[in-house]
């Protein structure tokens, strides 16, 4: 049996919003980076860019379960010697809400140029509002 690859045809790809509210914030992230690298397309291509973009509100009301508010630490390192940073996951929420968030699905998109790629398809905010009226996005529901 022979593999089939698709290549991009011109056109514009669609738009989809997801609330956020009250949902773990895993199964957005999930969902959101499956739509991105274009997986729930029936001719999805895992070396090219078949996703759709996506908008994420209310990114500041998703839900983290357990005690991953406190107890979740994330790193960075600035590389330089010693130059390694923690921040705790209530810290990121108080700060910038939506960068907790963004930081999920980028930690389930490829670490490579097409990883990149997809990723400029995204944009969170931590309100209802968004300024991407014009792109009239459809609303995805999410399963709980």
């Amino acid at each position: 049996m022979r593999t089939v690859s698709f290549r991009k045809i011109g056109g514009q790809e669609p738009w989809h919003i997801i609330d956020a509210q009250g949902v773990v914030l895993g199964k957005v992230a999930v969902r959101v980076a499956s739509i991105l690298r274009g997986k729930h397309r029936p001719d999805f291509t895992p070396n090219r860019d078949t996703g759709d973009h996506v908008v994420v509100i209310n990114a500041d009301k998703a839900v983290l379960t357990g005690n991953k508010l406190k107890q979740k630490v994330y790193y960075h390192h600035s590389g330089f010697i010693g130059g390694l940073k923690r921040t705790t996951a209530a810290r990121i929420h108080k700060e910038k809400p939506a960068d907790l968030m963004t930081r999920a699905i980028m930690g389930m998109l490829p670490k490579t140029k097409l990883g990149k790629v997809m990723a400029r398809k995204l944009r969170v905010y931590a309100g209802k509002t968004h300024p991407h009226h014009a792109q009239q996005p459809s609303p995805l529901a999410l399963p709980l």
